[in-house]
């Protein structure tokens, strides 16, 4: 070998020479072992890539017939996907349905006046609140930034402090809950509650409302013709009339038979923090269908009526008629009394009415019940309608007034960016509130997330999701054909083949033509290939006169472009997809193309046959535990682990071999380099003799 050099001995006879030649001849057998260990590795990644793409392979089919597999998906499809969107799960009913958005839940945002940058929050403790949820934090006084960073450290999922720069110098701060529903309201207590006082983040409210009702604004209510009371057709029995009705000192008297109407004004009616409250009371009092009994019977005809103007009344004129009276002994069917307790009803603006229940509400102290409106759960609302039916009973309202619903907490927000509100949706006509925008108990197993009001009706569609189930068979294609090419690859030894895989990257180029033809002998992964041609070629017939039973039927075949030029690449098994095939079968065809992956045909409600089915049971016998490439590889390590053994052997040997010929030619050169010097002293003597004869 090359650079051979013994200590002390010149290479005066060319032993390094001899020794390198030796020596190479001696390390033959460990170059060839060294050949074959990096066969055996290279063989070894081959494998081991196969069986990575045919575990790919196989979850993909898996997941065509398992239970998730994406036949089954759904996909809600609304007409207004900014107001209101729908996720329907697997067990969805395919349906369409119409949705209003009325409102969205919001959040509690406050924003304070302006601060001055240099703004000191004093020591203290500070409570924040968001229906069950506090934060309390006990500050020990400092900068309103660090104060905000300390809030936002604490709260968590309570609320959230931001401060906003509004000129140089000066900003505000915006306290938000981060829970949506009224009934998670921002709440101030403790030393917060002053704080948000002084900083123009909230104001006290007053205890005081706007009256409704009066004298001047007691209407005739309009006839409704939706609710008929047992006895209102009686001949003889009075109409509802507003021309009884008083007030005195706010408080509303109904007759028996009296009515009247309350118009909501439209600023009212328009602000979902308005409340309209009133108490309403019923007395006893004489039966007028006794007096009427026994009253001289004539014609009775309806009330004239008549009209309210700035607190005038003008009635009309009775009007005449030319029937007979009726002589008192003639006998008449008597009128029977009326008991009907629904009082109050709401009038919306396209003239619906939607009446109330007086006994909801809390009872005061003289029996009176509390009747309270929130104006936010009826939008279009009116006016408001009081109708005594009754024969016998006289009701007694308090005046009718509007509140700000705010002020149940003592305090209103000065500049709110929102207020906390529930979700209102009119699902069918229904209305339906929410605490939050995720409702997912109206429509069975469809979630829906509300955004914002809608403008008009929204229409929701639960259909099947043909767009996941497109990919799930684009990436199985996508799969199956890169498992078939490094098949093809590994068991063959012509060059197109890796040059017909157009988007294989420069590397993997190198990696397939060192792989070219590794396991061309090898018959188990061809057989295995051809299995899986003939399990992606074969009919699949679930039930008589199925439009789809095959995979060229859904535009998947290994010419699915009739158009393109002949290759010999088709021959080879590859597949293509004809997107415009595809796309059709999956809008028609969904449930039968399910069925080709995997179905049950002997009825045990297990699944036992289709594509996906039968691929993943010939791929399980490759790639599982003890499998057919777990024992190759497994083979493999084993022939490595030997040669790595055999090198090492072979090294040792080489490197004895070495050492073992330096010895040797040293002492030959030793022995020769010695003879030489005899030899040379032999002559110098022999020389000097002859000089000394010579010179006598």
């Amino acid at each position: 070998m090359s650079g051979i050099s013994i200590p002390g001995v010149g290479d005066k006879y060319k032993t390094n020479e001899l020794v390198e030649a030796l020596i190479n001849q001696e390390r033959l057998p460990l170059e060839r072992e060294q050949k074959t260990l990096d066969e055996y590795k290279v063989q070894k990644d081959a494998l081991r890539s196969v069986n990575q793409n045919m575990s790919s392979l196989r979850e993909s089919a898996r997941g065509l017939y398992s239970f998730d597999n994406p036949f089954n998906n759904k996909m809600g499809v609304s007409s207004d996907e900014d107001a209101i969107s729908a996720v329907p799960g697997r067990n969805a009913a395919f349906e369409s349905f119409k949705v209003d958005v009325l409102q969205p839940a919001t959040t509690d945002r406050f924003l304070s006046n302006e601060i001055e940058s240099s703004y000191k929050v004093d020591a203290g403790n500070y409570i924040f609140k968001s229906g069950e949820k506090d934060v309390t934090m006990n500050w020990k006084g400092g900068t309103l930034k660090d104060f905000v960073a300390a809030l936002n450290r604490r709260s968590k999922d309570v609320v959230k402090a931001t401060l906003i720069g509004v000129s140089p110098g000066k900003q505000a701060l915006m306290i938000e809950s981060l829970q949506t529903g009224e009934a998670n309201r921002l709440v101030f207590e403790g030393d917060a509650l002053d704080f948000a006082q002084n900083i123009g983040m909230i104001q006290k409210v007053q205890p005081t409302g706007t009256p409704l009702s009066s004298s001047s604004s007691i209407k005739e209510a309009p006839i409704n013709t939706t609710t008929i009371t047992i006895g209102e057709e009686q001949v003889g029995m009075p109409g509802l009339s507003s021309e009884g009705v008083t007030v005195k000192d706010g408080t509303i008297i109904v007759p028996p038979r009296g009515s009247f109407s309350i118009d909501v004004p439209s600023d009212i009616a328009s602000d979902s923090n308005q409340r309209i409250e009133f108490s309403i009371g019923q007395t006893n009092v004489a039966d007028i269908t006794t007096a009427l009994n026994e009253a001289s019977r004539e014609p009775v005809l309806p009330g004239p009526g008549g009209i309210n103007f700035k607190g005038i009344r003008i009635d009309n004129i009775q009007s005449d008629t030319t029937l007979p009276k009726h002589s008192s002994n003639v006998p008449q069917t008597p009128l029977t009394p009326i008991n009907n307790d629904q009082f109050v009803s709401i009038r919306m603006k396209d003239g619906t009415e939607i009446p109330l229940s007086h006994t909801d509400g809390p009872q005061n102290q003289d029996g009176s019940n509390q009747v309270s409106i929130q104006v936010s759960d009826y939008p279009g609302i009116d006016s408001i309608i009081v109708r005594n039916r009754n024969t016998g009973k006289e009701l007694t309202l308090s005046t009718i007034e509007s509140f700000n619903k705010n002020a149940d907490l003592g305090f209103e927000p000065t500049n709110p960016a929102s207020v906390a509100q529930d979700a209102k949706i009119k699902y069918e006509g229904i209305t339906i509130t929410r605490p939050n925008n995720d409702i997912d108990d109206v429509v069975p197993d469809v979630t829906l997330h509300v955004k914002q009001e809608t403008d008009r009706t929204a229409t929701i569609e639960i259909k099947p999701d043909t767009e996941s189930a497109k990919e799930s068979l684009i990436t199985f294609v996508g799969t199956y054909n890169q498992t078939m090419a490094e098949i093809n690859v590994l068991t063959e030894t012509k060059e197109e083949i890796i040059s017909e895989l157009e988007y294989l990257s420069d590397e993997e180029i190198e990696q397939y033509e060192e792989w070219l033809g590794l396991f061309q002998s090898d018959f188990t992964l061809k057989n295995g290939k051809n299995a899986m041609q003939s399990i992606m070629s074969s009919p699949y017939i679930v039930e008589e006169n199925e439009e789809i039973s095959m995979l060229s039927q859904l535009g998947i075949s290994t010419s699915a472009d009739q158009y393109a030029s002949f290759s010999a690449s088709r021959l080879r098994g590859y597949l293509e997809i004809n997107e415009e095939e595809l796309d059709n079968a999956l809008e028609n065809n969904l449930l039968e193309i399910k069925n080709i992956f995997g179905y049950d045909s002997d009825g045990d409600n297990v699944i036992d046959s289709g594509i996906a089915y039968l691929l993943d049971k010939r791929l399980q016998s490759f790639v599982q535990s003890g499998g057919i490439l777990s024992t190759k590889i497994s083979g493999l390590d084993t022939r490595i682990a030997s040669s790595e053994t055999r090198i090492e052997k072979l090294e040792t040997q080489i490197e004895a071999k070495e050492q073992e010929l330096k010895r040797k030619y040293s002492q030959m050169e030793s022995t020769l380099n010695s003879l030489d010097s005899q030899s040379q002293s032999i002559t110098n003597t022999f020389n000097n003799m002859n000089n000394y004869n010579n010179k006598k």
